[in-house]
């Protein structure tokens, strides 16, 4: 259960940021408060996530979804540009986030 609320908690973190960017400097509020909901729920389940997860695999695969979902909707969706250097970096992400699941991390 760790593992789903962690990766959920990564997808929102994309989220969040997304939502901090279209709130254009907190000027418009219901971005902003997509921003401000989704933020609190995002920490609040990678602090559920710590309790079970070590917390250096836990913050990596978390700061991993968040930062590649946050990329692949910038390219797709918000103009951000697409480059072969940042699609090769983006799935070196996916990759240590499948390594780091892989190696496991029971107490």
């Amino acid at each position: 259960m760790s593992w789903v609320v962690l990766i959920a908690s990564g997808l929102l973190e994309a989220v969040w940021a997304v939502a901090l960017k279209l709130s254009n400097g907190f000027t418009r509020m219901g971005w902003t408060a997509v921003f401000a909901v989704t933020i609190v729920i995002s920490f609040a389940g990678l602090a559920y996530a710590l309790k079970h997860l070590e917390v250096g695999t836990a913050y990596a695969v978390w700061t991993g979804i968040g930062a590649a979902t946050t990329a692949v909707i910038g390219m797709l969706w918000l103009g951000d540009s697409v480059s072969t250097v940042k699609i090769v970096s983006l799935v070196l992400i996916v990759a240590g986030i499948v390594g780091l699941n892989l190696a496991g991390t029971a107490h």
